[in-house]
């Protein structure tokens, strides 16, 4: 087991730092207030291949893998997790094609994202929210088409997407579809609770699908196993959020320390009350186990291992703490941390989101704790 990057991760590590720093620092405030897709942004990613890191190379990608997708995530998220939240969807996309889709769909489309092309994950409803076996959404074999109705609520990243990944119920059960944003049929709305709090990257959208034909290849992979695709590109997907929120929790804890470091207070510097430098002590050493559950579940992907407890486990530190170390970090800068003007009000609300966003820790605890039941059921009780 690997502890460090190699050599040509630090380069990719400093590379994505400078152009994060240089290109999407200075907008973050902006991107925030504006709750905004953050397109120009996107598309320079993607000519720079950040957004195809994880594409195979016969398909116009970079060739790499996840644990490189996590350096960006992590680098992103700590200057805008908008561009992260934004990031996470075009790999939900890339990931379900290329492991499930066609090799139509592989060969016209992945090349596509190195050009700018963006996606999205179209699986939850207003009626039934993370329960993805329980769908309103119904697509049906017509011809030489499928046929999709239904209606897709909250979805991240509607408002610029060219490409929906679509779960629907079909006969043989839970199916996963492909329709780009112009085809015949596909409309949307914007509903009144649309506006979040926190990874505000354009409205999210209810994806409205009514007679919607595809190709019979739009279906990816085997027809009733949508919801074991789905749950495998969401331990992609969980991985990569769990780098985004450490992204936070990592800015937090910096801003923080830069104050209290050029602070005093009764003649002695903040950084130096006992209290409060453990407290420091405490967010460094989570700091460096989510980045370590993390790495867990990247090398995990990377070798075509299923991570769906290291991937949630990951998700469930990393947001929790990076909503932990936004509060830390205004309480221990006083008044200027509440500040509107301070950066610590944004990084409460973009951690906060991602407690709920991508699979909230609730479900995520649900999942580990499936496992763990299985895992110990039936064994008869025995000390150690």
């Amino acid at each position: 087991m690997e502890f460090a990057l190699t050599p040509e991760q630090e380069l990719l590590r400093e590379e994505i730092r400078e152009w994060a720093r240089r290109e999407v620092q200075p907008v973050a405030d902006e991107l925030d207030a504006q709750g905004v897709y953050p397109l120009e942004i996107i598309q320079d990613a993607a000519a720079r291949g950040y957004t195809t890191l994880a594409v195979p190379r016969e398909h116009g990608g970079m060739g790499l893998g996840m644990t490189e997708v996590c350096i960006l995530m992590e680098e992103v998220g700590a200057y805008s997790p908008i561009v992260g939240v934004s990031l996470i969807t075009i790999l939900q996309g890339q990931t379900m094609i290329r492991l499930f889709g066609s090799e139509r769909t592989k060969t016209s489309f992945l090349p596509r994202f190195r050009q700018g092309f963006i996606s999205s994950y179209a699986l939850t409803e207003g009626r039934h929210g993370s329960d993805i076996r329980s769908l309103d959404t119904k697509a049906q074999r017509v011809g030489d088409t499928w046929v999709i109705n239904g209606r897709k609520a909250f979805v991240t990243s509607s408002s610029a997407a060219d490409l929906f990944v679509i779960l629907a119920e079909t006969d043989a059960g839970v199916s996963v579809f492909l329709s780009e944003r112009d085809r015949p049929g596909v409309s949307f709305a914007t509903p009144e609770r649309s506006e979040t709090i926190g990874l505000r990257n354009g409205p999210h959208m209810d994806v409205c699908l009514s007679n919607c034909s595809v190709p019979l290849d739009y279906l990816c992979g085997r027809e009733g196993a949508g919801v074991r695709q789905a749950v495998e590109v969401l331990d992609v997907s969980r991985t990569g959020a769990a780098a985004i929120s450490l992204g936070i929790a990592q800015a937090a804890f910096e801003s923080a320390m830069r104050w209290v470091m050029h602070r005093k207070a009764f003649d002695r510097m903040i950084f130096d009350f006992q209290g409060i430098q453990w407290k420091f002590v405490d967010i460094r050493t989570e700091l460096a186990a989510a980045r370590m559950l993390i790495h867990q579940a990247a090398w995990l992907l990377d070798r075509g291992h299923p991570a769906i407890e290291e991937a949630s486990r990951a998700k469930i530190y990393a947001s929790e703490l990076a909503t932990r170390a936004a509060l830390f970090g205004m309480q221990v800068c006083g008044a200027n941390g509440i500040s509107v003007s301070a950066p610590f009000g944004r990084y409460l609300r973009d951690a906060k989101a991602y407690e709920v966003a991508g699979g909230s820790s609730e479900i995520l605890r649900n999942t580990i704790g499936k496992r763990v039941r299985k895992e110990y059921e039936g064994r008869a009780p025995e000390w150690h």
